[in-house]
């Protein structure tokens, strides 16, 4: 039985986790990435246990964020501080992340392809190997040498626009725009954004999340979201992020603007054949926070793991059914998680006057440690359930005050 061949397509978090595992089994991994030196427009943002999980080195975080203000539409401020002074929010630069984590999958035996993968030819069978075609950049040009590839397997982590997904006929999903200037302050105005990251909510700068100032390398990024239905309106509401922090803004340099997708629920099929998607290309952002980096790395590992144990170490083509493993575990972990955001986002961003309520919620701290605690270690913490209750009693007083119930 010949070994087991495995293409990886897209090498951000989720292709590289994906890669990193199955080549520590010893699988015959290729991991294909257009762009090398690719700085995906994103907040950055990454939880505690991503770093201890995926052993990620300090120096590839820029700064450790312990503090969060959260402003609502009429600039009440609740400041939300970690207590624990081993707790943070890595903010990190995708292409020093992505890049290290490239890097590592290569060390340990990925095969790295600088190429951009056009189409893949479905086989007819379950033993038949898929081909892929693509433009190898190697030699440093635009369109590349056209090549083959053939493989036993395919995992697709090619983000929202995902050509893998499109060849398995995956199905659309409905998405968000995300939209970001990364602006350069004069040093005082950055000495206020040192460990401190401002999330913004009201009409004015986003109808369906919220809007951000979070603190880089040397730089902010200010930006906003919203879903596909408004794109129109999103200069406009980056007009409105730019309004309500123009003070802590003055003097600033834009340096780069930016804007990219984001997925807003799993793709219909996500296995399709003997092919995965992880990631965006599946589909697993949170809503409400809008949050990415370590699911799309988890459910890449996942699946890698899935394809270790069903192939055996290598040694037998896992089929569909084993490939759908990995959903069944994914959905039984983040389900929940999932559906409390969904919730939370209907209930919560409706009106400017649910805005004032979750902003006022916000101010409670055992909210707080809920609200970090499900952000930094990743689960919905079932708190004990006097504190549950408090908390849902809490919410709905917050609503009725803002007459938010109302319809």
């Amino acid at each position: 039985m010949p070994a087991l061949r495995v293409a990886v397509v897209g090498s951000g978090p989720a292709g590289s986790s994906a890669a990193e595992t199955l080549a520590k089994a010893g699988i015959e991994t290729y991991l294909f990435e257009r762009k090398l030196d690719n700085a995906k427009p994103c907040g950055g943002a990454i939880p505690l246990c991503m770093v201890s999980e995926f052993d990620l080195p300090p120096e590839i975080i820029d700064r450790r964020v312990r503090k969060m203000k959260m402003i609502s539409p009429s600039n009440v401020e609740v400041d939300i501080n970690l207590i624990n002074e081993d707790e943070y929010i890595g903010m990190c630069r995708r292409e020093v992340l992505d890049g290290f984590m490239r890097d590592r999958a290569a060390k340990l035996g990925a095969k790295l392809i600088n190429g951009t993968v056009h189409t893949v030819d479905i086989p007819t069978n379950n033993t038949n190997p898929y081909i892929l075609h693509y433009a190898d950049h190697s030699d440093g040009s635009m369109n590349g040498v056209q090549k083959t590839l053939k493989v036993d397997l395919v995992i697709g982590a090619d983000g929202a626009n995902s050509r893998v997904a499109k060849a398995i006929d995956a199905g659309d999903y409905n998405y968000a725009i995300a939209f970001q200037e990364r602006i350069r302050l004069p040093e005082d105005k950055m000495a206020f954004y040192n460990d401190l990251a401002e999330m913004y909510v009201g009409t004015d700068v986003s109808p369906d999340f919220y809007a951000w100032v979070f603190p880089k390398y040397d730089h902010v990024a200010v930006g906003t979201g919203t879903m596909k239905v408004n794109q129109a309106l999103i200069k406009k509401l980056q007009a409105g992020i730019r309004a309500r922090a123009a003070k802590k803004l003055e003097g600033g340099e834009i340096i780069k603007v930016e804007a990219h997708p984001i997925p807003e629920h799993p793709r219909p099929r996500r296995v399709v054949g003997r092919v995965a998607l992880v990631g965006d290309a599946a589909g697993t952002v949170t809503k409400s926070s809008g949050e990415g980096i370590y699911f799309a790395a988890k459910s890449a590992r996942m699946c890698a793991e899935t394809i270790v144990e069903t192939s055996n170490g290598g040694t037998r083509i896992p089929t569909e059914d084993d490939l759908k493993l990995y959903l069944k575990r994914w959905d039984k972990k983040y389900g929940l998680t999932y559906k409390v955001l969904d919730i939370l986002q209907t209930v919560f961003y409706r009106t400017d006057a649910t805005r004032e309520a979750f902003v006022e919620m916000c101010a409670d701290l055992d909210v707080q440690k809920m609200t970090f605690d499900s952000y930094l270690y990743k689960t919905v913490v079932p708190a004990n359930p006097l504190v549950q209750l408090k908390i849902t009693a809490k919410t709905i007083g917050s609503l009725l005050r803002g007459n938010a119930l109302a319809p």
